[in-house]
């Protein structure tokens, strides 16, 4: 469902920092350039097959 900004912020906020308590994998998808950012590793996908491989927040 959607969420107002501040919201979907605080729940982003509060998966990371799960994900680094725990030392867990994240797996998000998303078109949002800035939260794909914040992800230490991008898979970026065109036109439905794997086009490069990021490494390193970007944020």
């Amino acid at each position: 469902g959607s969420l107002d900004a501040v919201t979907g912020e605080r729940i982003i906020d509060l998966m990371f920092e799960l994900n680094r308590e725990a030392g867990s994998t994240l797996i998000l998808v998303t078109h949002d350039e800035a939260l794909a950012g914040r992800c230490a590793m991008r898979l970026r996908l065109h036109a439905g097959r794997l086009d490069s491989i990021e490494e390193g927040a970007l944020a």
